[in-house]
């Protein structure tokens, strides 16, 4: 039975593969975003612009909704402020919203952010939740005002996915397929040779679309959502490298003083990388997808090998089209900062 979605955030890069994923499965799809939605698919679906903290718009664009992917968030490069409202209070006006508007379920895109810097692995969704920075300990409180509508008698799948690659995505990733491109080097914190889990948007489309069509009394709970085969970060990385066909390699630094550097180059304003990118980058990041897989069927298909050589091939292909675009989402590259004058020595 066809349905109608509105997605928040569906200009974004979650947002427009997600729109794709739905629209071939010939639901009617809606989108909200403070940006314009300038996709070839403008067409085809209902583009309202708007922001999630306006309750008015999303009153408007709740109308005739059955099913919400609530997946518009303030992300780490932005302000406490702009944080705290888009990640706090703009889920809490989606929920009330959705209530008012007796949505069947508002299916809520959270992190693994939310573990913070865990001391074993693999992580699991009853350990306990200690975020990194605003951003995380925004999406805890995301998560709080879930649980409240959850226990008010909606129903509110939590899904906390690892970082996520694919079509359209650039930010922090952009800056490594700039390098690979270029034929450089690339720089790595710490020896490498931990575990650092990834997924491929598509796997991420998947288990958004499990939760949305399976038993409520089955979804209506939390799940980690990750790539089921991945290797080491330098084993990872360099697939890109290879692809690239210059012969670069990553080179690894001690992950202290790379740490502290960047912390005082952040301080500066002179990064692009922000705390929870460099602090966890050179430590295990892995989470169990066992529930999602026994409780929704949820069978990943990419590896992280698979999902960085998709995203790149997509960059190559793309790559004129934001040459000239920076900024802190994920849909745009993000300014490289001092790190593009360090780029020459690589």
């Amino acid at each position: 039975m066809n349905k109608t979605y509105l997605i928040t955030g569906g200009s974004g890069f979650l947002g427009i593969n997600l729109i794709r994923y739905l629209l071939e499965k010939g639901h009617k799809v809606r989108s909200l975003d403070i940006v314009e939605f300038d996709y070839l698919e403008k067409n085809k679906i209902e583009a309202v612009l708007g922001d999630i903290r306006d309750k008015n718009i999303l009153d408007r664009a709740m109308k005739d909704v059955d099913i919400v992917v609530h997946a518009a968030a303030a992300l780490p490069l932005y302000t406490v402020k702009e944080i705290m409202t888009t990640d706090v209070d703009g889920t809490r006006n989606v929920l009330e919203a959705a209530k008012k508007h007796k949505v069947e379920r508002v299916i809520h895109i959270s992190s693994t952010a939310v573990y913070g810097i865990p001391d074993h692995h693999p992580l699991y969704e009853t350990d306990k939740v200690n975020g990194v920075g605003d951003y995380g300990k925004a999406k805890i409180l995301a998560e709080e005002i879930c649980c409240e509508f959850r226990k008010a008698g909606m129903c509110v799948p939590i899904i906390r996915p690892k970082s996520f690659i694919g079509p359209e995505r650039l930010g922090v990733f952009a800056l490594f397929y700039d390098w690979a491109l270029d034929g450089r080097n690339f720089p790595m914190i710490g020896n490498g040779k931990n575990r650092y889990q990834l997924l491929d948007v598509e796997d991420l489309c998947d288990a958004i679309y499990l939760c949305a069509t399976k038993y409520k009394k089955v979804v209506n709970d939390v799940f980690n959502i990750g790539a089921k085969e991945f290797a080491t970060m330098r084993e990872d990385y360099q697939v890109v490298l290879d692809k690239a066909g210059f012969g670069k390699r990553i080179v690894c630094f001690p992950a202290a003083p790379m740490i502290w550097t960047l912390r005082f180059l952040e301080y500066l304003k002179l990064s692009p990388l922000y705390k929870w990118v460099y602090e966890t980058a050179s430590k295990d990041s892995f989470v169990s997808t066992e529930k999602a897989q026994r409780e929704l069927g949820f069978s990943p298909k990419y590896s992280n090998k698979d999902a960085f050589l998709r995203n790149f091939e997509w960059y190559k292909k793309h790559e004129k089209e934001f040459k000239d675009k920076q900024g802190i989402s994920h849909r745009v590259p993000w300014k490289q900062g001092i790190l593009g004058i360090f780029k020459v020595l690589f």
